[in-house]
């Protein structure tokens, strides 16, 4: 690869490199003592533990590839933890996921949806979701066509840990966190000839407690004083999350696997929260009320995948049939305490029980053809269908006789279901220094709504194309130029079709729009990357242009109340710049820099707001690893800028993460974390419309430190093999 010829190149660039990141850190406010001597130049033995150290980053032509193995967080962390410091990624307070700022995102585990990473439920799942049990993140922002057209942002896949070395191998690990958080977990594997079989279980105890804020001023529709409406949510939610995973395989002869992989877990606990609502002009206040709250939160999530592979003459020629179910189930019950104290009433008591259901069954069928050196045709079809069912029922109960009677306010009962019929076809080819990846993907839709406490029934179809193109030059043997282009949708999740108002959180009123149209996103980025020993970096321009993005909306109902619901915009275009720095500072003390600096535009037009809006901002990363030989203590920032709303803002966030990991011998490890440091979680938008203003905020106390120990038996686990991957295929010509 010429590395007598770019040796003395590249330690020039690495002491450059290394000067810009020791300005950078001290921009940010990093304390001097951990940037490096931009003088130093690393010794000869850095240099060789560099090369021998296996890459955390692997770069494809249609995405990169995250391996969390070294992250001192995936012990004893969550999936949300680990997401939250991958470049391009941004996750919320509340578990919310976004690519280039956009949470149109879908998340598939082993390259299949999950139900429990959809809906309003799918932050809090990826909170207790075991970092354990993920071997590598895919991060792909323009999709080729054999992933489903969902996700205008792009796709997040989790691909979880197989352990199949041969003969018996595992780990077991426990852990204790702050506020009687607590970690315990292991699994086991074996293999043998034609058979291969694995287990894992983990359980976590974890605590949330989450604060809501609301300051609503608009003016009184009699009089035209000004009005303030608040309210305020304290809450805690403890919760446990068992998690079994089964998987196994049997090869029945040389060309034919069939494979197995069964996976339960649940997530509940007591949720309890205390509510003040306020309304005052002119600091008098007219009316002040308390509830106090106490229920249960259950979910219980099941996914399965039966697999058939036929492997045949040709070397790389597969086929792959799939048979995938996946289902989730929530169910939850609270009892309230109505105490009203301005003007003073007595008690009232009410009670609300909910179950939301989701549901999703596929069927797939792959083929794969390698055609000659560096070329290759994949074909496709896929069946999808996706359940959905919420059903609500409150009650007004007497406190003496105990006689309950249905409250139609907190009734509700509405039924979702969508069929997806799909076919692709992509092509990989190469010449000299070119390689690329095009291909088109088409899907008929047919969706169903039916909101049978009101009656109402919407049916939708839809037939489109989705094409992609992606297109690779090596510009050296370490540089690389690359160009991609996609055409995605997001449809609306079946929670914002409903268009029923929830009363549960009043004065903060909810509803959902039978009328709401899918987002298509067009999609372009153009990328360098270089590669080298010890430093690598890129830079990626994007542009994306959104047609009918959904978005949240909020309107003054008068009295106090306030209803947000889900509304389309005309126009929501956005761009940016995506960088990302790697390299080391000293021989034991590396970093990674990311960074993306965006631009976006909204049309408000609908919305009666002033038309073009836009702003620009940087959300950044910083990730520090100090390794002493198997030791290793790492340091994690990540900021997120304030962003545009279509009737205001949303603030910045910071979060610090910090881990130690210390290895007492082969077997056994110990590892501390502490993550949110600064509990800088927090939520707050800012809305200013020309009917009300509009200030929001939810934080959550997010400090978590854990200390445990890791102790590992027989074999090391072996890293689950790519399957269905050009490159496996290209490999094997």
């Amino acid at each position: 690869m010429g590395s007598c010829r770019t040796g003395s190149a590249l330690t020039a660039q690495g002491a450059t490199t290394a000067r810009l990141v020791a300005l950078i850190f001290t921009l940010i406010g990093l304390p001097a003592a951990q940037a490096a001597d931009p003088a130093a130049t690393p010794e000869p033995s850095a240099s060789i533990v560099v090369t021998a150290e296996k890459l955390e980053l692997e770069t494809r032509i249609d995405r990169k590839v995250y391996r969390i193995k070294s992250d001192v967080q995936s012990s004893f962390g969550s999936l949300s933890d680990v997401l939250s410091v991958l470049p391009s990624v941004d996750v919320d307070a509340d578990g919310t996921v976004a690519l280039r700022g956009d949470s149109n995102v879908l998340i598939l585990v082993d390259g299949k949806p999950a139900t429990q990473f959809s809906g309003a439920a799918a932050g809090d799942n990826l909170q207790t979701f075991p970092a354990s049990e993920i071997e590598r993140i895919e991060v792909i922002t323009n999709p080729p066509p054999e992933y489903k057209a969902e996700g205008a942002a792009g796709i997040i896949n989790i691909i979880t840990r197989k352990r199949h070395q041969p003969g018996v191998a595992g780990t077991l690990q426990a852990s204790l966190g702050s506020g009687g958080r607590s970690v315990v977990g292991g699994n086991a594997s074996y293999a043998s000839g034609p058979l291969t079989a694995g287990v894992s279980a983990t359980y976590r105890e974890d605590l949330r407690r989450r604060s809501l804020f609301s300051d609503l001023t608009a003016p009184d529709p009699r009089s035209g004083a000004p009005i303030t409406s608040t309210s305020s949510i304290d809450e805690t939610i403890p919760r446990n999350a068992p998690l079994v995973t089964l998987s196994g395989s049997y090869a029945l002869n040389p060309h034919q696997l069939l494979s197995v992989e069964l996976s339960r877990g649940s997530r509940s606990g007591l949720r309890t929260y205390t509510e003040l609502d306020g309304t005052s002009s002119a600091g008098v206040v007219s009316s002040a009320t308390q509830r106090q709250s106490a229920g249960h939160d259950r979910e219980i999530d099941g996914d399965g995948k039966l697999i058939f592979t036929q492997r045949f003459a040709r070397l790389g020629e597969t086929l792959d049939v799939t048979l995938h179910r996946a289902a989730s189930h929530q169910h939850e019950h609270y009892d309230y305490v109505n105490d009203s104290l301005v003007p003073p009433a007595p008690a009232f008591y009410n009670n609300l029980g909910f179950h939301e259901d989701r549901g999703t069954s596929e069927l797939s069928a792959d083929y794969v053809l390698p055609l000659a050196h560096t070329r290759s045709l994949k074909l496709g079809y896929a069946f999808e269908q996706d359940d959905y069912e919420y059903g609500a029922a409150g009650y007004n109960v007497d406190p003496v006789s105990g006689m309950q009677v249905i409250n139609p306010t907190l009734t509700d009962d509405f039924r979702f279901r969508q069929q997806i019929h799909a076919l692709y076809a992509s092509y990989r080819a190469g010449i000299g220094r070119w390689n690329w990846l095009t291909g088109v993907r088409g899907e008929l839709t047919h969706t169903d709504g039916r909101q049978l406490t009101q009656g109402v029934s919407t049916r939708k179809r839809y037939l489109q194309l989705y094409p992609s193109v992606h297109l690779e030059r090596a510009l050296s043997d370490l540089s690389t130029l690359s160009l991609a282009a996609s055409r995605r949708v997001a449809y609306p999740s079946p929670g914002a079709l409903n268009p029923y108002v929830d009363y549960e959180y009043t004065p903060n009123l909810r509803s959902g729009n039978a009328d709401l149209m899918p987002q298509y996103t067009q999609s372009y980025e153009l990328g360098y990357g270089y590669e080298g020993s010890g430093l690598s970096y890129s830079v990626t321009g994007y542009f994306r242009r959104n047609q009918n993005s959904v978005t949240d909306f909020t309107e003054n109902l008068g009295n106090g109340l306030s209803l947000a619901t889900k509304t389309n915009l005309p126009k929501n275009d956005s761009a940016g710049a995506e960088f990302a720095l790697s390299g080391r500072l000293l021989q034991r003390l590396s970093y990674a820099l990311s960074g993306n600096l965006f631009y976006s535009q909204i049309d408000s037009t609908a919305l009666d707001m002033p038309g073009l809006r836009s702003t620009t901002g940087l959300n950044t990363k910083v990730k520090l690893d100090y390794r002493s030989g198997p030791n290793a203590a790492q340091f994690t920032l990540t900021r997120t800028d304030k962003r545009l709303t279509p009737q205001g803002y949303v603030s910045a966030s910071v979060i610090v993460n910090l881990g130690y990991r210390y290895r007492f011998s082969d077997h056994l490890t110990a590892v501390m974390t502490a993550a949110d440091v600064f509990n800088g979680q927090r939520f707050e938008r800012f809305a200013v419309t020309p009917a009300f203003t509009n200030d929001y905020h939810r934080s959550v106390r997010g400090r978590v430190v854990y200390a445990g120990v890791v102790y590992a038996f027989g074999a090391s686990w072996k890293e689950k093999p790519p399957s269905f991957e050009y490159d496996q295929s290209a490999a094997q010509e």
